[in-house]
């Protein structure tokens, strides 16, 4: 999807990696759910991607033609096939283009009809943090009222992931965050451009426990492994993962 992720690197870790201005102060997030404020990284107009800004957006993006929100559905991620016709994301992905910061992210897996849905930690192998691919949008409300809004961009799976889900976000490479934020100079179509999966050999997966499927539970408790991470799957003779 994904429908949880984690942003636990310390604030300044953060601050350099995505080259922001703001010097926020925050605490860990173990267990960041739909509704909740996400951080995302904006660049100033006409600063070709390169000037950064840091804010806080409700993960639920909300198109600006919607009356009613409790009449819309909950948008929190955005297929990376279908933004350049989809209405509810075409503006945005012209104008509106942003990261989301995450740690890690949580898949779920269901061996068969009758099993319980066993949950993975997914995050890069090389412990960077991971810049997602998202959409902003300040949604007004008929009294003037005002709420930035935020969504995911999801690709279909590497064969990798695919093996739990798939789908997975669009994560974009550090190298290229100027172009993804480029909003002035870099058209859609040609951002869109690096909306792919990401390489197989780039994550590890870690089958953790179900205290994750709790809101609730915000804490590194819930990223306790129940095996050991896992880079690569072994391929069998005959099979495709």
């Amino acid at each position: 999807m994904p429908g949880r992720f984690a942003l636990t690197s310390p604030p300044e870790a953060l601050r350099a990696f995505f080259g922001y201005r703001e010097e926020p102060d925050f605490p860990p997030r173990y267990n960041i759910a739909p509704t909740q404020p996400v951080a995302i990284v904006t660049a100033q107009a006409h600063s070709q991607g390169q000037e950064r800004h840091f804010g806080l957006a409700r993960w639920g993006f909300l198109p600006g033609f919607v009356k009613d929100p409790r009449k819309f559905s909950l948008l929190i991620n955005a297929r990376s096939e279908s933004l350049l016709e989809k209405p509810s994301f075409r503006a945005a992905v012209e104008r509106r283009r942003c990261l989301v910061p995450a740690d890690s992210y949580y898949e779920w897996r269901r061996d068969s009809a009758r099993a319980a849905a066993r949950p993975f930690q997914i995050r890069r192998t090389n412990g960077e943090p991971m810049g997602f691919a998202g959409l902003y949008e300040t949604w007004s409300d008929p009294h003037g009222g005002e709420i930035d809004t935020a969504c995911i961009i999801t690709t279909p799976a590497n064969r990798w992931i695919a093996t739990i889900y798939d789908r997975m976000p669009a994560i974009i490479e550090a190298r290229d965050f100027h172009f993804w934020l480029d909003n002035d100079r870099v058209e859609a179509s040609a951002a869109t451009a690096l909306l792919r999966p990401a390489p197989e050999d780039a994550l590890e997966r870690i089958e953790i426990g179900n205290e994750v499927n709790r809101v609730g539970n915000d804490d590194a408790q819930i990223q306790r492994p129940v095996s050991a991470p896992i880079q690569t799957e072994p391929k069998r003779q005959g099979s495709l993962f």
